[in-house]
């Protein structure tokens, strides 16, 4: 009996201690109701899709890095059409080029890097150290928005209205899109994504 209640408590103890942890996390970031930096609050979104799409691709073994959806995968007689889908280092890198544009867009920044040559990328070392570079350049053009500037209109080659933050909205929400096909070429290769295996 005494046993059971020494269990009992602590169960009971190890829960508090997991609220306790949950509400310093919680307490940890800006509370409700408080106006965040555009640049701030934009940057946190960009990190978490630069953790998960980074550990996507670094996941992928280099052998794996040329797959690419086919017919072959599917049930004979299914018909499906994969003839322009983007191998797995192809996803990476346009990520990789997408994101020099819009970031270059928002902030008026040059990348240090030509984004032309990315797409040419197909070894796995230089298309995660591309794809890296692309996401510190993003996170520096997310710090020149301002409250004053980050709905200022900027020119783009796409129709729609654009501004500095929307753009740098749009670049995350592209990442997302990319990043989600990319996790489906890990299961099609028998490759839990680390961000779901936490």
């Amino acid at each position: 009996m005494h046993i059971r209640w020494m269990a009992i408590c602590c169960l009971l103890g190890l829960g508090s201690m997991v609220a306790a942890a949950h509400a310093g996390v919680a307490a940890s970031g800006p509370a409700a109701g408080t106006i965040a930096a555009p640049a701030d609050a934009l940057d946190s979104q960009l990190s978490i899709i630069e953790f998960e799409m980074m550990g996507a691709v670094k996941a992928m073994p280099a052998d794996k890095f040329d797959f690419a959806p086919s017919q072959a995968i599917f049930v004979p007689g299914q018909k499906t059409e994969f003839a322009t889908v983007r191998t797995f280092a192809q996803q990476a890198t346009h990520v990789a080029q997408a994101n020099y544009f819009f970031y270059s867009s928002v902030s008026g920044l040059k990348p240090d890097v030509d984004p032309e040559g990315l797409p040419k990328l197909t070894k796995k070392d230089d298309v995660v150290a591309a794809l890296a570079g692309s996401f510190a350049f993003a996170h520096k053009a997310i710090a020149t928005l301002t409250p004053a500037n980050a709905f200022e209109v900027v020119k783009l080659p796409e129709p729609g209205m654009w501004t500095r933050g929307t753009l740098a909205a749009f670049g995350v929400a592209h990442a997302f899109d990319h990043y989600g096909q990319m996790v489906e070429y890990l299961r099609m290769n028998g490759i839990v994504p680390p961000a779901s295996a936490r």
